[in-house]
């Protein structure tokens, strides 16, 4: 029988089991109720994924977008997190402020910023013609080039974050204790710091990748509708050619896309360790 204690325990979590039922599982299990449903009961909807050229164009689409978002980055993120890792603790406070503040501009304002200073005849096009780089204005939005972008400016901070609290917990000591046998930086980098940072920077790469799987506007704006990714590919089938069973068909595989990623992920990683937990 359940003890008393357990007993207490399972009702301080009772209602936040209930709101997580009500708002999260329900949904997600209507979705995928609808996916095998409609139009037709079946697995008509998922045999598009192999049989429908404009299905596998928008998932191929989607991952190489996320890949090379993903990878920008992770590669700029870690600059800058080594950069602030390394800083005194004054500047390091003045160095995660400007991380932190592109994070408090709405997404639509900087995705429309993005297309004032990339369109043809925005400021980036006018500097490189002005100076003679370039004699004709270049294609530098509504497509995938504007897309990643716009997404690389969104995902740095969230990449800069997990690598930057995993640096935060290697000890200066080790370093200093390399220096101090004649180690040179290079061989300081790629023995101690990299290897001990690489938690942190697998967390960033799950957490970049993950999020990019499902953007929206950023895509829909600086893609102007000639690149589409899952999430507006959705979108458009719900909304607007009322397709409800492709569209919650790709909505299902996008949120198993995911969970997989998240599964791999633990087992290649201690979640405790790159989240905070277990300390020692």
């Amino acid at each position: 029988m359940m003890r008393r204690q357990d007993m207490g325990w399972w009702l301080l979590i009772l209602p936040a089991f209930l709101l997580m039922t009500a708002f999260y599982v329900a949904p997600i299990a209507q979705v995928l109720a609808i996916s095998f449903t409609e139009p037709s009961p079946g697995l008509g909807n998922y045999e598009r994924l192999f049989t429908s050229e404009s299905v596998q164009r928008v998932i191929i689409t989607t991952l190489r977008i996320c890949i090379i978002t993903t990878t920008l980055s992770l590669l700029l993120g870690y600059v800058l997190s080594y950069r602030i890792s390394l800083a005194s603790p004054a500047a390091q406070r003045w160095w995660i402020l400007a991380v932190l503040v592109p994070l408090w501009i709405s997404v639509l304002v900087r995705a429309f910023a993005w297309v004032t200073l990339l369109r043809r005849q925005g400021l980036v096009n006018e500097t490189l013609i002005g100076t003679g780089i370039i004699t004709e204005p270049l294609q530098l939005v509504w497509n995938e080039f504007g897309i990643v972008v716009g997404m690389v400016h969104y995902m740095v901070p969230y990449a800069v974050l997990p690598m930057l609290a995993s640096m935060r917990e290697i000890d200066p000591r080790l370093l200093a204790a390399a220096r101090g046998l004649g180690a040179g930086r290079i061989t300081i980098f790629t023995k101690i710091f990299l290897p001990l940072s690489l938690p942190g920077l697998l967390a960033a790469g799950v957490l970049v990748f993950i999020f990019t799987l499902g953007f929206y506007i950023t895509p829909a704006l600086l893609g102007g509708g000639k690149t589409l990714m899952v999430a507006e590919w959705i979108g458009l089938q719900i909304l607007d050619l009322l397709r409800w069973g492709l569209g919650t068909m790709m909505a299902t595989v996008l949120v198993v896309a995911i969970l997989v990623t998240l599964a791999i992920f633990s087992r290649l990683v201690d979640m405790k360790r790159v989240f905070g937990g277990g300390g020692v």
